[in-house]
Protein backbone atom coordinates (compact mmCIF):
# COMPACT_ATOMS: atom_id res chain seq x y z
CA UNK A 1 0.00 0.00 0.00
CA UNK A 2 2.74 2.23 0.91
CA UNK A 3 4.38 1.58 -2.36
CA UNK A 4 1.37 2.79 -4.49
CA UNK A 5 1.10 6.09 -2.80
CA UNK A 6 4.85 6.53 -3.42
CA UNK A 7 4.45 5.57 -7.12
CA UNK A 8 1.06 7.59 -7.61
CA UNK A 9 2.99 10.96 -5.64
CA UNK A 10 6.22 10.38 -8.21
CA UNK A 11 3.76 10.27 -11.29
CA UNK A 12 1.95 13.59 -10.03
CA UNK A 13 5.52 15.04 -9.80
CA UNK A 14 6.66 13.88 -13.06
CA UNK A 15 3.08 15.30 -14.57
CA UNK A 16 3.47 18.43 -13.05
CA UNK A 17 7.12 19.22 -14.36
CA UNK A 18 5.88 18.10 -17.54
CA UNK A 19 3.25 20.90 -17.57
CA UNK A 20 5.34 23.36 -16.29
CA UNK A 21 7.81 22.76 -18.96
CA UNK A 22 5.12 22.62 -21.49
CA UNK A 23 4.32 26.25 -20.26
CA UNK A 24 7.71 27.54 -20.19
CA UNK A 25 8.41 25.95 -24.15
CA UNK A 26 5.44 27.80 -24.91
CA UNK A 27 6.29 30.96 -24.03
CA UNK A 28 9.55 31.05 -25.36
CA UNK A 29 8.22 30.06 -28.51
CA UNK A 30 5.33 32.35 -28.27
CA UNK A 31 8.38 35.05 -27.90
CA UNK A 32 10.70 33.76 -30.32
CA UNK A 33 7.81 34.04 -33.07
CA UNK A 34 7.19 37.78 -32.38
CA UNK A 35 10.61 38.56 -32.85
CA UNK A 36 10.87 36.37 -35.99
CA UNK A 37 7.73 37.68 -37.30
CA UNK A 38 8.23 41.22 -35.56
CA UNK A 39 4.10 40.96 -34.38
CA UNK A 40 3.07 44.15 -32.93
CA UNK A 41 1.84 45.19 -29.51
CA UNK A 42 -1.65 44.87 -29.51
CA UNK A 43 -3.76 48.00 -29.57
CA UNK A 44 -6.93 49.64 -28.72
CA UNK A 45 -9.89 49.92 -30.90
CA UNK A 46 -10.59 53.36 -32.50
CA UNK A 47 -13.99 53.88 -35.20
CA UNK A 48 -13.91 55.82 -38.07
CA UNK A 49 -17.06 56.54 -37.00
CA UNK A 50 -16.64 58.28 -33.63
CA UNK A 51 -18.90 61.19 -33.70
CA UNK A 52 -21.37 63.72 -31.87
CA UNK A 53 -24.83 64.34 -32.33
CA UNK A 54 -24.77 67.76 -32.37
CA UNK A 55 -22.10 70.03 -33.57
CA UNK A 56 -23.57 73.48 -33.03
CA UNK A 57 -23.73 74.04 -29.17
CA UNK A 58 -26.23 76.99 -27.66
CA UNK A 59 -25.29 77.25 -24.44
CA UNK A 60 -27.04 79.96 -21.83
CA UNK A 61 -24.18 81.99 -20.30
CA UNK A 62 -24.41 82.46 -16.46
CA UNK A 63 -25.82 78.59 -16.22
CA UNK A 64 -23.76 75.24 -16.04
CA UNK A 65 -24.43 73.62 -19.05
CA UNK A 66 -23.69 70.09 -19.31
CA UNK A 67 -24.01 68.68 -23.00
CA UNK A 68 -23.49 65.38 -24.20
CA UNK A 69 -24.11 63.98 -27.26
CA UNK A 70 -20.74 61.43 -28.10
CA UNK A 71 -20.60 58.40 -29.84
CA UNK A 72 -18.01 56.25 -29.64
CA UNK A 73 -19.02 53.31 -32.22
CA UNK A 74 -17.73 50.90 -29.69
CA UNK A 75 -14.29 52.35 -29.70
CA UNK A 76 -12.15 50.89 -26.61
CA UNK A 77 -12.21 53.13 -23.38
CA UNK A 78 -10.86 54.97 -22.16
CA UNK A 79 -10.56 57.78 -24.86
CA UNK A 80 -9.08 61.45 -24.67
CA UNK A 81 -10.68 64.96 -25.96
CA UNK A 82 -8.95 67.78 -26.83
CA UNK A 83 -10.41 71.08 -28.24
CA UNK A 84 -7.66 71.93 -30.72
CA UNK A 85 -7.50 74.84 -33.36
CA UNK A 86 -10.35 77.48 -31.57
CA UNK A 87 -11.59 80.25 -33.96
CA UNK A 88 -13.54 82.60 -34.87
CA UNK A 89 -15.36 82.47 -38.23
CA UNK A 90 -12.96 85.29 -39.97
CA UNK A 91 -9.91 82.84 -38.67
CA UNK A 92 -9.43 85.41 -35.73
CA UNK A 93 -7.87 83.32 -32.50
CA UNK A 94 -10.27 82.40 -29.93
CA UNK A 95 -9.15 83.09 -26.75
CA UNK A 96 -12.05 84.47 -24.64
CA UNK A 97 -13.82 81.03 -23.80
CA UNK A 98 -10.75 79.53 -22.15
CA UNK A 99 -10.39 82.14 -19.43
CA UNK A 100 -9.79 80.84 -15.91
CA UNK A 101 -12.45 81.92 -12.90
CA UNK A 102 -12.72 81.10 -10.15
CA UNK A 103 -15.62 78.25 -10.38
CA UNK A 104 -18.21 76.74 -7.69
CA UNK A 105 -17.82 72.98 -7.61
CA UNK A 106 -19.52 70.25 -5.20
CA UNK A 107 -16.91 67.76 -3.15
CA UNK A 108 -20.02 66.28 -1.43
CA UNK A 109 -23.78 65.31 -2.68
CA UNK A 110 -26.11 68.31 -2.11
CA UNK A 111 -29.49 66.59 -0.56
CA UNK A 112 -31.68 69.15 0.25
CA UNK A 113 -31.81 68.03 4.03
CA UNK A 114 -28.94 70.51 5.07
CA UNK A 115 -29.97 72.52 7.53
CA UNK A 116 -27.71 75.81 7.43
CA UNK A 117 -25.89 77.78 4.58
CA UNK A 118 -22.74 77.01 6.89
CA UNK A 119 -23.68 72.98 6.32
CA UNK A 120 -24.55 73.65 2.28
CA UNK A 121 -21.30 75.68 1.98
CA UNK A 122 -19.24 73.10 3.04
CA UNK A 123 -20.17 70.69 0.67
CA UNK A 124 -18.71 73.30 -2.36
CA UNK A 125 -15.58 74.51 -2.61
CA UNK A 126 -13.99 77.41 -5.32
CA UNK A 127 -11.62 75.84 -8.08
CA UNK A 128 -9.97 77.81 -10.74
CA UNK A 129 -11.81 76.54 -14.45
CA UNK A 130 -11.82 77.22 -17.59
CA UNK A 131 -15.08 78.89 -18.53
CA UNK A 132 -15.44 76.39 -21.57
CA UNK A 133 -14.22 72.49 -21.00
CA UNK A 134 -14.41 69.05 -21.78
CA UNK A 135 -14.77 66.38 -19.72
CA UNK A 136 -12.92 62.54 -19.98
CA UNK A 137 -16.77 61.42 -20.93
CA UNK A 138 -16.57 63.42 -24.19
CA UNK A 139 -19.20 65.89 -22.70
CA UNK A 140 -18.58 69.45 -22.94
CA UNK A 141 -19.43 72.39 -20.48
CA UNK A 142 -20.05 76.13 -20.04
CA UNK A 143 -19.55 76.93 -15.93
CA UNK A 144 -22.13 79.29 -14.71
CA UNK A 145 -19.18 81.49 -13.30
CA UNK A 146 -19.24 82.79 -17.33
CA UNK A 147 -20.96 86.04 -17.89
CA UNK A 148 -21.90 88.64 -20.64
CA UNK A 149 -18.80 90.61 -19.75
CA UNK A 150 -16.82 87.61 -20.27
CA UNK A 151 -18.11 85.69 -23.52
CA UNK A 152 -19.80 87.72 -25.85
CA UNK A 153 -23.25 86.45 -26.41
CA UNK A 154 -24.91 86.07 -30.14
CA UNK A 155 -25.62 89.03 -31.61
CA UNK A 156 -28.92 90.96 -30.25
CA UNK A 157 -30.26 91.20 -34.00
CA UNK A 158 -30.58 87.25 -33.99
CA UNK A 159 -27.86 87.01 -37.24
CA UNK A 160 -25.73 83.84 -37.26
CA UNK A 161 -22.60 85.47 -39.30
CA UNK A 162 -19.29 83.43 -39.85
CA UNK A 163 -17.08 86.54 -37.74
CA UNK A 164 -19.60 86.45 -34.88
CA UNK A 165 -19.20 82.41 -34.44
CA UNK A 166 -16.98 80.59 -32.83
CA UNK A 167 -15.25 77.52 -34.27
CA UNK A 168 -13.28 74.65 -33.20
CA UNK A 169 -12.36 70.68 -33.40
CA UNK A 170 -12.03 68.35 -30.57
CA UNK A 171 -9.14 65.58 -31.45
CA UNK A 172 -10.30 62.08 -30.03
CA UNK A 173 -7.75 59.90 -28.94
CA UNK A 174 -6.82 56.27 -27.72
CA UNK A 175 -3.46 54.17 -28.19
CA UNK A 176 -5.11 53.08 -31.23
CA UNK A 177 -4.37 56.07 -32.59
CA UNK A 178 -6.72 59.58 -33.06
CA UNK A 179 -9.44 61.10 -35.39
CA UNK A 180 -9.85 64.93 -35.52
CA UNK A 181 -13.71 66.15 -35.80
CA UNK A 182 -14.04 69.32 -37.24
CA UNK A 183 -15.94 72.31 -37.61
CA UNK A 184 -17.94 72.40 -34.22
CA UNK A 185 -19.77 75.67 -33.30
CA UNK A 186 -20.73 77.28 -30.16
CA UNK A 187 -23.18 79.83 -30.39
CA UNK A 188 -23.99 80.96 -26.59
CA UNK A 189 -27.01 82.61 -25.50
CA UNK A 190 -26.81 85.97 -23.31
CA UNK A 191 -27.61 85.49 -19.41
CA UNK A 192 -31.01 84.75 -18.46
CA UNK A 193 -30.74 84.98 -14.55
CA UNK A 194 -33.81 83.40 -13.82
CA UNK A 195 -36.94 81.36 -15.29
CA UNK A 196 -39.63 81.31 -16.43
CA UNK A 197 -37.75 83.65 -18.53
CA UNK A 198 -40.53 84.43 -21.21
CA UNK A 199 -40.86 87.64 -20.02
CA UNK A 200 -37.14 88.79 -21.63
CA UNK A 201 -35.96 88.86 -25.54
CA UNK A 202 -33.52 86.05 -25.30
CA UNK A 203 -31.35 87.87 -27.95
CA UNK A 204 -31.21 91.49 -26.66
CA UNK A 205 -32.24 90.92 -22.70
CA UNK A 206 -34.93 93.57 -22.61
CA UNK A 207 -38.12 93.12 -22.08
CA UNK A 208 -40.60 90.26 -24.43
CA UNK A 209 -43.34 91.69 -26.82
CA UNK A 210 -46.72 90.87 -25.83
CA UNK A 211 -46.96 86.80 -28.15
CA UNK A 212 -50.46 88.30 -29.23
CA UNK A 213 -49.64 91.70 -30.40
CA UNK A 214 -45.62 91.46 -30.80
CA UNK A 215 -45.33 94.62 -33.23
CA UNK A 216 -46.65 96.61 -30.52
CA UNK A 217 -44.45 98.60 -28.47
CA UNK A 218 -45.96 99.50 -25.37
CA UNK A 219 -47.47 96.03 -24.67
CA UNK A 220 -44.77 93.56 -23.52
CA UNK A 221 -44.88 89.65 -22.44
CA UNK A 222 -45.15 88.67 -18.68
CA UNK A 223 -44.16 85.53 -16.40
CA UNK A 224 -48.02 83.45 -15.58
CA UNK A 225 -48.21 82.21 -12.40
CA UNK A 226 -50.61 79.20 -11.86
CA UNK A 227 -54.16 80.28 -10.72
CA UNK A 228 -56.35 78.00 -8.76
CA UNK A 229 -60.02 78.93 -7.26
CA UNK A 230 -58.55 82.75 -7.21
CA UNK A 231 -61.54 85.00 -6.90
CA UNK A 232 -61.80 88.30 -7.83
CA UNK A 233 -62.98 90.85 -4.73
CA UNK A 234 -65.34 93.03 -7.90
CA UNK A 235 -65.74 90.53 -10.32
CA UNK A 236 -66.25 87.74 -8.16
CA UNK A 237 -64.72 85.82 -11.20
CA UNK A 238 -62.24 83.03 -11.09
CA UNK A 239 -58.95 84.91 -12.39
CA UNK A 240 -57.05 83.69 -15.41
CA UNK A 241 -53.06 84.59 -15.90
CA UNK A 242 -52.86 83.55 -19.97
CA UNK A 243 -52.10 85.26 -23.58
CA UNK A 244 -55.44 86.38 -23.33
CA UNK A 245 -56.05 87.75 -19.70
CA UNK A 246 -53.81 88.54 -17.35
CA UNK A 247 -55.29 89.34 -14.46
CA UNK A 248 -52.58 87.77 -12.56
CA UNK A 249 -48.82 88.27 -13.22
CA UNK A 250 -44.82 87.78 -11.40
CA UNK A 251 -42.16 89.31 -11.79
CA UNK A 252 -38.78 87.84 -10.97
CA UNK A 253 -36.46 90.61 -10.15
CA UNK A 254 -33.15 92.45 -8.25
CA UNK A 255 -34.13 94.56 -4.72
CA UNK A 256 -32.20 96.31 -2.60
CA UNK A 257 -31.02 96.23 1.00
CA UNK A 258 -30.64 92.57 1.30
CA UNK A 259 -27.57 90.45 2.76
CA UNK A 260 -26.43 89.50 -0.53
CA UNK A 261 -28.00 85.79 -0.82
CA UNK A 262 -31.70 86.63 0.16
CA UNK A 263 -35.06 85.73 -1.25
CA UNK A 264 -38.21 87.58 -0.83
CA UNK A 265 -41.78 86.77 -1.60
CA UNK A 266 -44.77 89.08 -2.00
CA UNK A 267 -47.95 89.51 -3.15
CA UNK A 268 -49.31 93.27 -4.76
CA UNK A 269 -53.10 94.55 -5.19
CA UNK A 270 -53.91 95.73 -8.27
CA UNK A 271 -52.81 99.34 -6.59
CA UNK A 272 -49.24 98.05 -6.48
CA UNK A 273 -50.02 98.09 -2.67
CA UNK A 274 -48.10 94.61 -0.59
CA UNK A 275 -50.77 91.89 0.61
CA UNK A 276 -50.48 90.83 3.77
CA UNK A 277 -48.56 87.30 3.78
CA UNK A 278 -50.75 86.12 6.95
CA UNK A 279 -54.01 86.47 4.31
CA UNK A 280 -52.09 83.25 2.33
CA UNK A 281 -53.45 81.09 5.76
CA UNK A 282 -52.85 78.01 4.43
CA UNK A 283 -49.16 78.29 3.41
CA UNK A 284 -46.29 76.47 4.40
CA UNK A 285 -43.39 78.56 4.62
CA UNK A 286 -41.04 76.55 6.10
CA UNK A 287 -41.26 73.83 3.99
CA UNK A 288 -41.74 75.87 0.55
CA UNK A 289 -37.81 77.34 0.03
CA UNK A 290 -34.79 75.44 1.08
CA UNK A 291 -33.66 78.70 3.14
CA UNK A 292 -33.20 79.57 6.60
CA UNK A 293 -33.41 82.70 8.96
CA UNK A 294 -37.31 83.27 7.63
CA UNK A 295 -38.24 87.24 8.39
CA UNK A 296 -42.40 87.35 7.94
CA UNK A 297 -43.43 90.90 7.88
CA UNK A 298 -46.68 92.53 6.96
CA UNK A 299 -45.28 93.10 3.34
CA UNK A 300 -43.27 90.30 2.17
CA UNK A 301 -41.40 86.94 3.60
CA UNK A 302 -37.64 86.74 3.28
CA UNK A 303 -34.85 83.93 3.47
CA UNK A 304 -31.19 83.89 3.66
CA UNK A 305 -30.45 81.06 0.69
CA UNK A 306 -27.69 79.97 -1.17
CA UNK A 307 -27.42 80.61 -5.09
CA UNK A 308 -28.22 78.91 -7.78
CA UNK A 309 -31.84 78.03 -6.72
CA UNK A 310 -32.20 75.15 -7.14
CA UNK A 311 -28.69 74.54 -6.02
CA UNK A 312 -28.17 71.55 -8.49
CA UNK A 313 -30.15 69.40 -10.47
CA UNK A 314 -31.36 66.66 -8.22
CA UNK A 315 -34.88 66.02 -6.88
CA UNK A 316 -35.57 66.88 -3.41
CA UNK A 317 -38.83 67.93 -1.62
CA UNK A 318 -38.32 71.83 -2.41
CA UNK A 319 -37.69 71.14 -6.24
CA UNK A 320 -39.59 67.52 -7.09
CA UNK A 321 -38.38 67.65 -10.64
CA UNK A 322 -34.77 68.87 -10.09
CA UNK A 323 -34.75 71.82 -11.92
CA UNK A 324 -37.42 74.38 -10.84
CA UNK A 325 -37.83 75.02 -7.23
CA UNK A 326 -41.90 76.17 -6.23
CA UNK A 327 -43.88 78.75 -4.46
CA UNK A 328 -47.01 77.67 -3.80
CA UNK A 329 -49.10 80.60 -1.62
CA UNK A 330 -52.54 78.47 -0.49
CA UNK A 331 -55.33 80.51 1.99
CA UNK A 332 -58.74 78.90 2.84
CA UNK A 333 -62.01 81.26 2.63
CA UNK A 334 -65.49 80.23 3.78
CA UNK A 335 -68.22 78.90 1.10
CA UNK A 336 -71.49 77.96 1.08
CA UNK A 337 -73.13 75.45 3.03
CA UNK A 338 -70.37 75.68 5.42
CA UNK A 339 -67.31 74.02 4.14
CA UNK A 340 -64.04 75.98 2.99
CA UNK A 341 -62.35 76.60 -0.66
CA UNK A 342 -58.58 76.54 -1.40
CA UNK A 343 -57.24 78.83 -3.25
CA UNK A 344 -53.66 78.33 -4.75
CA UNK A 345 -51.46 80.72 -6.39
CA UNK A 346 -47.74 78.80 -7.89
CA UNK A 347 -44.64 79.37 -9.53
CA UNK A 348 -41.95 76.89 -10.80
CA UNK A 349 -39.04 78.85 -10.82
CA UNK A 350 -35.06 78.66 -10.94
CA UNK A 351 -32.93 81.40 -10.22
CA UNK A 352 -29.22 81.20 -11.36
CA UNK A 353 -27.40 84.58 -10.09
CA UNK A 354 -26.26 85.07 -6.31
CA UNK A 355 -27.70 88.65 -5.33
CA UNK A 356 -30.78 89.80 -3.49
CA UNK A 357 -33.90 88.59 -5.31
CA UNK A 358 -38.18 88.79 -4.81
CA UNK A 359 -40.37 86.97 -6.29
CA UNK A 360 -43.58 89.45 -6.95
CA UNK A 361 -47.14 88.31 -7.87
CA UNK A 362 -49.22 91.29 -8.92
CA UNK A 363 -53.00 91.39 -9.15
CA UNK A 364 -53.50 93.80 -12.13
CA UNK A 365 -57.01 94.28 -12.75
CA UNK A 366 -58.89 92.59 -9.40
CA UNK A 367 -57.63 91.85 -6.05
CA UNK A 368 -58.04 88.44 -4.88
CA UNK A 369 -61.34 87.30 -2.29
CA UNK A 370 -60.02 86.35 1.19
CA UNK A 371 -63.39 87.13 2.66
CA UNK A 372 -65.73 84.06 3.63
CA UNK A 373 -69.15 83.80 1.21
Amino acid sequence: MEYRKYKFKKLMKSIAKKDLLFMVLAFVAFSGCKKLYDLPDEKDYLSNNVNFSNKVLEPIIGRNNLIGGFNSDNSTAPLTFEIVNPRWGDGRPLTDIFQKVPTYVWTAPYTGLETSLAEIEAKRKIEEHQLFEMRSSGEFILWASATNQLISPRPADSTNFAQDTRFFDVKVKNTGGERLIKDFQIRPFRERPYEPSNDMNLYTGRPAPDPKFPLDPKLRDYIRPGLSNVIGVTSNQALVSNNDKKDVVAYIRPFTGGNGHSLRIKVLNKDSVEINPAFFNETVWDKMIHGFNIQKTDKYVQYDVAYPIPLVETPTSYAPGGSRARVLLNYSRGAFGGGRTVAAISLEFAIYKAGDWEIVFHFKNDNPKFASE
